[in-house]
């Protein structure tokens, strides 16, 4: 039999800290609480659960901190819960090392769904992989994907884009001339459907753009289509 999966719920608010422990026991998982940020650090660490559900505002320590002094340490998906839709907190948390976010009030079935797909995920890729040339490798300019190492490249620099950065990006490219809608980038990227609220697309987006900038790639590469989504353009 399949053990359940082992949930790390990092929040302060005991009350929603219990409501969301009761609920995701209920759909098979085992959940524990700390409620403190040094805490938290401790516990991951140590414990190694298969996921961390982290609050943003904690005491002693936010989980923007504990993220980055847990994330060399800890191979796990890290889910955080915020109430703000500042798309800024998103990418900070994102560059850090976060794999998602969820935003307060808390929906249990957006969370559950959330979880489930990171627990789905295959385990994360070597960050300096090598390289094997496949046919299945794309070329656009200076651009460069390597498929077979979940690669970018550009020129011979490598870009450290993150799984989801490098899955949104192999969508936009495959799709050459193509828009593509936040439905379908969310769903390449977390393997579920989009639930209309998520800014992930759109934080991830950002983050490539800035990631591809770096080595002289054009942001014009990437355009953003007005109320319909993203096009990759090579030239």
């Amino acid at each position: 039999m399949t053990s359940k999966p082992r949930i790390l719920l990092v929040e302060d608010d005991l009350e929603l800290g219990y409501i969301i422990k009761e609920y995701l026991e209920s759909k098979e998982m085992t959940v524990d609480i700390v409620t403190d940020g040094l805490e938290a650090v401790s516990v991951i660490i140590t414990n190694q659960p298969d996921l961390v559900v982290l609050d943003l505002m904690l005491p002693n320590l936010n989980g923007i901190e504990v993220c980055k002094k847990v994330r060399h340490e800890y191979q796990g998906s890290i889910l955080m819960l915020t109430a703000s839709a500042d798309p800024f907190d998103q990418v900070v948390g994102l560059e850090i090392g976060a794999d998602d976010f969820v935003l307060k009030p808390v929906e249990p079935r957006i969370l559950l769904a959330r979880i489930r797909a990171r627990l789905r995920q295959p385990e994360p890729k070597p960050s300096n992989p090598i390289i094997h040339p496949t046919h299945q490798d794309l070329s656009y300019g200076e651009l460069n994907i390597k498929k077979s190492a979940r690669q970018v490249l550009i020129g011979n620099h490598h870009v450290a884009l993150t799984g989801p950065e490098y899955d949104m990006l192999l969508c936009l490219v495959e799709s050459i001339g193509e828009i593509q809608d936040r439905d379908a980038l969310f769903h390449a990227t977390r393997g579920i459907e989009y639930d209309g609220k998520s800014r992930m697309v759109d934080v991830t987006i950002s983050q490539i753009r800035q990631k591809l900038a770096e080595f002289g790639y054009a942001n014009s590469h990437i355009k953003t289509i007005r109320n319909r989504g993203y096009l990759f353009v090579p030239e």
